[in-house]
C-alpha cells in the first residue's frame, strides 16, 4: 500500500502559520513581481477569485471582498516543506518527496502491522497540524496512481474528512465513478479531451478501457495508468535522483535595467545561485551561457546572449564570475531596457571525475566555496556574497506585498509579548 500526503492551498496555508487571525479568511498568492495569482485557498475561489489572473485586473475586487494578497515568500515556503516532509517521515519507512508540498509513503513492509490505515492516515494529519500547523490530505491506496486518486477524493468528495483509503474493490469503483477522466494523475487535459471522443469520462470508464488498447490509441504511460487504476502495480520512484544536465537561474527584474553596472550586478547574482547549485550536487560547469532582453510584449524584442567554454570544468563562484565580466560588454546596449537575465550551466561533468588540462591548471578555490557555502547555509542566503553582486539591488524581483521569514531571517523572527 502506498500513501500520498498532500497540503491543502501549500502557499497560502504556509502564509497562516504565523498569523493566525488570517486563517478562515480568502488569501490569495502572487508570482514573482507580483505578477498573477499562483495559489488561492478556498474561500478566494468562493469569493470569486480565479488563479492565473493578473493581479491588477482583481486587485480592486480583491479590496472589496476581503482578500488578503501576499507576495511570493520562498524561503518561508521551503522551510515549511523540509519541516512538514520530515513529519510525514517518521511514518512509513520508505518516503518520496514528490513535489514542495506532495509526498508519497509505501507501506510495503509494514502495512500488515498496522491495524487501520484510515487511523494511521488521521495520525499523521494530527501530527503534521500539532507540529507545523499545515493541514494536510492523506489518500492511500495499492498502487501509487489510485493513491494519487484517494487524496483527490480526500479533497473533494464531502465525507472523507481529510483521509481516504482505497483498499477494497467497492470503495474503488465507487470512488473512480465519482471522479472525472481529467483527475487521473498523468492524464492531461489533451489526452482527456480524445478520451471523451471515445466516450470515456470518468475515472472508472478508463479502468475499464483495455490495456493493450490504451497502449495503441495513446502510449505506454496511459496503459500503465490503466493498470494501475486496476490494481497492478507499474509506477515506482527512483530511490536515486539522477544529477541535472542543465542548472539555469534566470528571473524578471523588478526595475527594468538600463545601465552596464546593474547588468553586472545582476549577472554575478544569477551566477553565484547557479555554482552553488552545482556545488550541491557535485558537478562543474564546463560551458556557460549568459542572457539578456527586453520584455516580449516591448515595440521591439530584443534578446543577446553570449557563451562561454572552460578549458579546465569548475564550480568556482570566483571563476564563473569573472569569466562573465569578460563578456557582459556583448549583452549591454544602450537603448535596451533589460526585463529578463538569466545563467545557465549547459555542460556539466562530475567534480570528481574530470579529465584536466596539461596546459591550464585549475583555478577554483574549492575550500573558499565550501566555506561560502557552509556560511550561507548556516546563516541564511547572501550571507556572505561576491561584491560584484553589488549591496543595493533596485532590478531585484518586486515583492511589495511579502510577508516576514519567520523561519530563515534572525530579524524576522516573531516577538512574543507575555
Amino acid at each position: 500500500m502506498f500513501a500520498l500526503v498532500d497540503a491543502n492551498s501549500f502557499y497560502c496555508s504556509a502564509e497562516q502559520v504565523f498569523r493566525p487571525d488570517w486563517r478562515g479568511k480568502p488569501l490569495i498568492v502572487l508570482s514573482n513581481n507580483d505578477g498573477c495569482i499562483v495559489a488561492a485557498n478556498r474561500q478566494a475561489k468562493a469569493a470569486g477569485i480565479q488563479k492565473f489572473l493578473p493581479y491588477f485586473q482583481v486587485k480592486e475586487l480583491c479590496a472589496e471582498r476581503g482578500v488578503i494578497a501576499c507576495s511570493s515568500n520562498y524561503e518561508l515556503y521551503a522551510d515549511l516543506s523540509t519541516k512538514m516532509m520530515n513529519i510525514i517521515a517518521r511514518f512509513a519507512p520508505e518516503q518520496h518527496v514528490y513535489s514542495i508540498d506532495e509526498s508519497f509513503l509505501s507501506f510495503k513492509n509494514c502495512y500488515p502491522a498496522i491495524s487501520c490505515l484510515r487511523t494511521q492516515g488521521q495520525l499523521i494529519r494530527r501530527a503534521v497540524w500539532k507540529e507545523a500547523r499545515l493541514p494536510v490530505c492523506v489518500g492511500i491506496g495499492a498502487t501509487l496512481t489510485l493513491a494519487k486518486i484517494a487524496n483527490h477524493a480526500a479533497k473533494k468528495i464531502p465525507g472523507y474528512k481529510g483521509v481516504c483509503v482505497i483498499e477494497n474493490e467497492r470503495d474503488r469503483i465507487a470512488i473512480l465513478q465519482q471522479l472525472s477522466v481529467g483527475d487521473v494523475w498523468g492524464v492531461g487535459r489533451r489526452i482527456s479531451k480524445k478520451l471523451e471522443l471515445l466516450n470515456i469520462h470518468t475515472a472508472f470508464q478508463l479502468a475499464s478501457m483495455p490495456p493493450g488498447l490504451a497502449r495503441k490509441q495513446f502510449s505506454i504511460e496511459i496503459e500503465r495508468t490503466v493498470r494501475e487504476l486496476n490494481g497492478q502495480v507499474c509506477k515506482v520512484w527512483d530511490e536515486a535522483r539522477a544529477d541535472k544536465k542543465q542548472i539555469y537561474s534566470t528571473r524578471s527584474v523588478g526595475e527594468r535595467i538600463t545601465d552596464f553596472q546593474s547588468l553586472l550586478q545582476a549577472l554575478s547574482k544569477h551566477v553565484g545561485i547557479t555554482a552553488s547549485k552545482a556545488r550541491k550536487q557535485g558537478s562543474s560547469c564546463k560551458t556557460m551561457l549568459l542572457f539578456a532582453s527586453n520584455s516580449p510584449y516591448d515595440e521591439r524584442p530584443v534578446s543577446y546572449n553570449a557563451i562561454v567554454h572552460f578549458p579546465c570544468p569548475t564550480n568556482c563562484t570566483v571563476e564563473l564570475t569573472q569569466a562573465m565580466s569578460e563578456v557582459a560588454p556583448q549583452l549591454f546596449r544602450e537603448s535596451v531596457r533589460y526585463y529578463k537575465i538569466g545563467v545557465g550551466l549547459i555542460d556539466l561533468a562530475n567534480a570528481h571525475h574530470h579529465q584536466l588540462d596539461l596546459f591550464n591548471p585549475p583555478t577554483a578555490k574549492p575550500a573558499l566555496m565550501f566555506a561560502l557555502d557552509h556560511i550561507n547555509q548556516r546563516y541564511g542566503s547572501d550571507t556572505m556574497f561576491l561584491a560584484a553582486q553589488g549591496i543595493e539591488h533596485k532590478w531585484a524581483m518586486r515583492r511589495d506585498l511579502l510577508t516576514p521569514q519567520y523561519t530563515t531571517k534572525w530579524s524576522s523572527l516573531p516577538n512574543i509579548k507575555c
